[in-house]
């Protein structure tokens, strides 16, 4: 059962889901075939450069499985982490802004960073979100 579903309030319905994007496996899984191209010239070098990339991808595997983007009726609801949780569940009317920044790879690929500004100047910026203006617009969408 996920963090979402089990900390929503009675009556409360979730709205939209996001996820991180995949993305994030790019530069490990490229370092991964380089590692085995490098193994065709020095088997050793190669193999240390796989070794990290292969860790490297489980290292963002986990990062993927363990982050929820969510936005209720009545709240917006972020958990990241699996050992080491940071979660933000802000009612929807104590969010004052929601800002979204891309960069070119971002905006042709789908993915950025959402920034939720809450009352009080709360500041939790969130990385690799798959698709953050739809996140925004659905936050946007909720808002009373």
């Amino acid at each position: 059962m996920s963090y979402v579903s089990k900390s929503l309030l009675p009556g409360e319905r979730v709205t939209h889901e996001t996820r991180l994007h995949k993305m994030m496996f790019a530069l490990p899984v490229i370092a991964a075939i380089a590692g085995i191209a490098l193994a065709y010239v020095s088997i050793p070098a190669g193999g240390a450069l796989f070794g990290a990339a292969i860790v490297w991808v489980l290292g963002a595997w986990i990062r993927y499985v363990s982050s929820e983007f969510a936005v209720t009726d009545k709240r917006v609801i972020i958990k990241v982490g699996l050992l080491h949780r940071r979660t933000v569940e802000m009612l929807l009317i104590k969010v004052e802004a929601i800002s979204v920044d891309q960069t070119i790879a971002g905006r042709i690929f789908g993915y950025g960073t959402i920034v939720v500004v809450g009352t009080g100047g709360t500041r939790e910026a969130f990385e690799n979100i798959a698709d953050p203006l739809e996140f925004r617009r659905a936050v946007q969408a909720a808002t009373p």
